[in-house]
Parts: structure tokens; C-alpha cells; sequence
């Protein structure tokens, strides 16, 4: 059991090594670098993207929230939905946005709930992902 769980945390540590590689190539641009922080680390459309009848995302809400359709373990004081990313219309404020990826606290200082996972982007990836955000399209595949 306990070789099982090393190997899945090991297996995600290579998996996320490899996604960040694949983001900081020389040559990409902040907008490119932040979708491929949105898109293969955060992995932000997992939960802020709706999913069809058969579970594959509905590009067409790209990131424009969703129910999260999971059974906590343990009684949540919320309805687990993830809200919009798309342009984040809940900080419009770049400032506030940037502060919220490098410390993860929003304005007034409130920490999210879970299932959200509390990110501390540096400043470079933060602008990158802010990026992303500000101006979200589907992926390429969907276009």
C-alpha cells in the first residue's frame, strides 16, 4: 500500500515537472506560457469548465464555471461550485488578481475553500496566468 502511494506521488511530481518544462521554453510568450500553466499544471478546467453528457468539457463555456460534481468526505458549509474564470470577473483589479496568484488570499484577505487548491505562483508565472485569464479562448484543438 505504502509503495503504491509513493508511486502515484512520484508519478505526479514527474508528471507536473514535465508540464512546467513544456511551460518555460525560451521561446513562449507570456500569454502561451500562461495557458500552458492554465491548461496542463493548474489544470483550471477540470473544475471551472462545464462537462457534456459523457464528461468531456463543453468548450463553448471554456472556463466559465461549473458545478464541481464530487462527494466531499466531510460536510462542506457550500454548494461546490467553481465560478468563472473567464476574464476573472471576480477580480477585476489586476492588482488584487496578482496578489490572489503569488499569496493566494483574496481582497480583505479571505484564504479560498476547498476543494480549490491554494497556489503561490511567483510574479513571472502570475503575470502569465493573469494573461491567460484576462483574455481565455478554448484550446487550440477546439478552434
Amino acid at each position: 500500500m505504502l509503495r503504491a502511494r509513493h508511486s502515484v506521488v512520484v508519478s505526479i511530481a514527474i508528471a507536473l515537472a514535465a508540464a512546467m518544462t513544456a511551460c518555460s521554453q525560451p521561446a513562449v510568450s507570456d500569454w502561451k506560457r500562461g495557458r500552458c500553466l492554465v491548461e496542463q499544471v493548474g489544470m483550471c478546467a477540470d473544475c471551472h469548465t462545464s462537462r457534456g453528457d459523457k464528461g468531456a468539457p463543453l468548450l463553448d463555456r471554456w472556463l466559465q464555471g461549473a458545478p464541481v460534481d464530487f462527494t466531499p468526505k466531510a460536510p462542506m458549509p457550500f454548494a461546490a461550485v467553481a465560478p468563472s474564470l473567464a476574464g476573472l470577473p471576480t477580480l477585476p483589479d489586476d492588482a488584487d488578481a496578482l496578489r490572489f496568484l503569488t499569496t493566494g488570499a483574496l481582497p480583505g484577505g479571505r484564504q479560498l475553500l476547498p476543494p480549490m487548491p491554494q497556489y503561490r505562483f511567483d510574479a513571472t508565472d502570475a503575470r502569465a496566468v493573469l494573461a491567460d485569464l484576462r483574455k481565455p479562448t478554448p484550446p487550440a484543438a477546439a478552434r
